[in-house]
């Protein structure tokens, strides 16, 4: 056996459940070490990556969670900083019936904002850049999201509340008003924010990640949430960071 395909051998053995295939190395003497200390780091890496539900779960359940995961999702990279992207999706068919309906969605915001941590550096748009617009050329001219911005939906639940006082470890976990909250997170100078975003400032950013113009944007926006004043919308999405340039 060359060294590739013991590589290879010895990866499909860490995460197969069959030791009675042959030839099989899970069958060789001290293998489980290394099956319980691959397994260990992925669990670590899961609790390291979701400290929001780490928080209002606590160790013992989410570690059975965390394990029961890596054994499905083995990763596909030696690099475990973006492990676990499932692991929301994982972590709703966990839950016991009618149980922390929201804690799912506090998942995601965790998931989002690792995503946000380390995605690519990119310039920010100034605030100016539109006023410098032709008017000609506004029709076809595309706002571009920044790559480090990202934005979550979240109708019934005050998912930014509860994720923000859980991570943050907060006196009072509990949220003012229980209604829906839409996040956006943003990475303008380096550090991750989160700000509470309306419905229709998410819809004209999906218009925008789509390529679509600013016009068609702002159409969808206020399709999503009549009455929006949309200037102030863009405003503040400019402000937060959510944007990178504008292409023709």
């Amino acid at each position: 056996m060359n060294h590739a395909d013991f590589q290879t051998a010895f990866w499909h053995d860490l995460w197969s459940t069959d030791e009675t295939a042959s030839p099989s190395l899970a069958r060789q003497p001290g293998f489980a070490v290394y099956r319980n200390t691959v397994l260990k780091a992925c669990v670590d890496a899961l609790l390291a990556l979701y400290p929001a539900v780490r928080r209002l779960t606590g160790d013992d359940w989410l570690t059975a969670v965390a394990l029961a995961h890596a054994r499905e999702h083995p990763p596909q990279s030696g690099c475990l900083a973006g492990y676990g992207e499932d692991f929301p999706e994982h972590l709703a068919r966990a839950l016991p019936a009618g149980e922390w309906p929201w804690l799912p969605e506090v998942a995601r915001l965790d998931a989002l904002w690792n995503q946000c941590h380390t995605a690519a550096d990119a310039p920010t748009l100034r605030p100016q850049a539109l006023t410098t617009l032709d008017a000609a050329a506004l029709p076809h001219t595309v706002l571009v999201p920044h790559p480090a911005a990202c934005w979550h939906r979240c109708t019934p639940w005050p998912a930014l509340a509860l994720w923000h006082a859980a991570r943050e470890a907060l006196p009072d976990p509990n949220p003012r008003h229980w209604h829906g909250q839409h996040t956006l997170l943003t990475r303008p100078q380096g550090a991750v924010l989160a700000h509470e975003i309306g419905v229709g400032a998410c819809e004209l950013l999906d218009a925008c990640a789509q390529g679509q113009p600013i016009p068609d944007a702002a159409a969808r926006a206020l399709a999503a949430q009549p009455g929006l004043d949309l200037a102030t919308a863009l405003s503040q999405l400019i402000t937060h960071g959510a944007f990178t340039a504008v292409a023709p």
